[in-house]
């Protein structure tokens, strides 16, 4: 749990993912409850590219934020986090991502919520590769992991970040769709108290 109470919250949403997700919804919504600043930006697809525009939005989040991030976006946030020294919480996260893209290569995707097309190459996976943090300080993470998870293996998210604080949901898929439920603990270990039940997500959402 954070020393002092976050100054805001950046949420990074997972590969070919977007500001639209359910899960940055659910984000805006519970820092709105507690008037908390928050960023939920629409990442490029770069992985280079990402941290850079994330890096950016620190400043604004004041001195000390909460991150967050789902799958590829857990991987950004934890080199953010090492390198600024922040606490984070991690959602299914992609632990060998570089690995992972290898697989995609050449691989035509379209983004549902920009509606851009692209295509995975070699140098996503060197990205990955040079950005990948020697090691990880397990002690600032909170991991939040579906046992049931269909695209990435909980066990190995479990074995890097070994002492982190860990949540597993029996059964929980990669999409991690009861998020809703977990929110107070996200935000605890931000040092805020959100009540259960408390978070609305409006309709332009």
């Amino acid at each position: 749990m954070a020393a002092r109470p976050a100054s805001g919250l950046l949420y990074l949403h997972g590969f070919n993912s977007g500001h639209g997700s359910p899960k940055a919804a659910l984000m805006r919504a519970a820092c709105a409850a507690l008037a908390l600043p928050c960023e939920t930006p629409q990442l490029p697809h770069r992985p280079a590219a990402a941290l850079q525009l994330a890096e950016a939005l620190l400043e604004a989040l004041g001195p000390n934020p909460l991150l967050v991030g789902s799958s590829m976006g857990g991987f950004l946030v934890t080199c953010l986090a090492e390198r600024h020294d922040h606490p984070a919480v991690l959602v299914n996260p992609a632990v060998r991502p570089a690995r992972l893209v290898s697989e995609w290569v050449g691989e035509a995707f379209i983004n549902e919520h920009t509606g851009e097309r692209f295509v995975v190459e070699t140098a996503h996976r060197e990205e990955l590769t040079a950005l990948t943090p020697r090691r990880v300080t397990p002690e600032r993470y909170l991991l939040l992991l579906g046992t049931a998870d269909e695209t990435l293996d909980p066990a190995d998210a479990f074995a890097l970040y070994r002492g982190a604080r860990t949540l597993l949901h029996p059964g929980g898929d990669h999409v991690f769709s009861m998020l809703e439920a977990y929110l107070p603990a996200v935000l605890a270990h931000g040092g805020h108290r959100l009540a259960p039940g408390r978070v609305t997500i409006p309709a332009s959402d």
